[in-house]
């Protein structure tokens, strides 16, 4: 009977969480993956500081700087901290792994140890994807109701680059920052192909890509753009859809698989548990 009940238990957790992806691409980050993020940077700027100290000569790439920019430049790091926290994060892996590799049987030693500086040379890199994956996810679900504001917004009248600032200006959100980031550089006097570039590079979403083609060829043709904006948000939302409904196709065999392997066993068990009281009732 405990076991059974202990099953229970365990494939209803299993199930909600299950369920819980169904909602994934809707649900707003809440404290503790905030907080677990900030922890995630701390990390990176410590191993930065670990890195510099030591004198990390690494120099890094335009592809590490597209994906520091992807990411949202986060803490202000820029490429040479991102290789110094590489440096040190590597550092301080080899020292935390050295006992564990020395302890290991065999001919694993030095594998491990080899394993260990590498695994944390990567660290900041799987950092930065994390960053970008979350902020195309939330961007994804901010574009379709964004890009009708702003289709509604140019055919009021208003500009294109102007009813880009006054949407993100009116709506809140990681993209509508973005937006009136580039609005505000553009009245700060950058031009304007440069500031739709840099838009562009800090927004990870397909969407977005078409979208600065749109506005650039507004910028240098004056296209109409009006029809362009609502068949990228029709474009978007469609996605959107899309991704909920394939992630509710992966989430269907997770709940399928707790039903069969917890759930049936364990309604069987307490069946089985009653069966047995109830023959022992009735022979005593």
């Amino acid at each position: 009977m405990i076991v059974a009940l202990l099953l229970c238990c365990c494939a209803a957790v299993a199930a909600a969480f299950a369920v819980i992806d169904l909602a994934a691409t809707s649900l707003p980050r809440g404290r503790r993956a905030q907080a677990r993020e900030l922890r995630r940077g701390r990390f990176v700027v410590w191993s930065a500081r670990i890195g510099r100290r030591v004198g990390s000569p690494l120099v890094g790439g335009p592809t590490l700087l597209a994906r520091i920019t992807a990411a949202g430049t986060p803490l202000n790091l820029k490429l040479a901290d991102v290789m110094a926290a590489k440096g040190g994060s590597a550092l301080v892996a080899l020292l935390a792994g050295a006992p564990i590799a020395a302890s290991l049987p065999g001919r694993l030693p030095l594998p491990a140890a080899l394993a260990c500086p590498i695994a944390g040379f990567f660290l900041p890199d799987l950092w930065l994807a994390r960053r970008i994956r979350t902020r195309r996810r939330v961007m994804e679900v901010e574009l379709p109701d964004l890009l009708d504001l702003l289709r509604v917004a140019v055919g009021a009248g208003l500009p294109v680059m102007r009813a880009m600032g006054e949407v993100g200006r009116r709506h809140g959100g990681l993209l509508a920052s973005e937006w009136r980031r580039a609005a505000g550089e553009i009245d700060l006097g950058v031009p304007t192909s440069e500031a739709l570039e840099r838009l562009a590079a800090r927004c990870p979403p397909l969407g977005m890509t078409s979208l600065v083609a749109a506005l650039e060829r507004t910028q240098r043709h004056g296209a109409p753009v009006t029809e362009a904006l609502g068949a990228q948000a029709r474009e978007a939302r469609a996605a959107r859809a899309r991704r909920v409904r394939d992630q509710a196709a992966r989430a269907s065999p997770k709940i399928q698989l707790v039903v069969a392997l917890l759930l049936v066993p364990s309604v069987l068990l307490l069946v089985a548990a009653a069966l047995a009281a109830s023959l022992v009732n009735h022979v005593t």
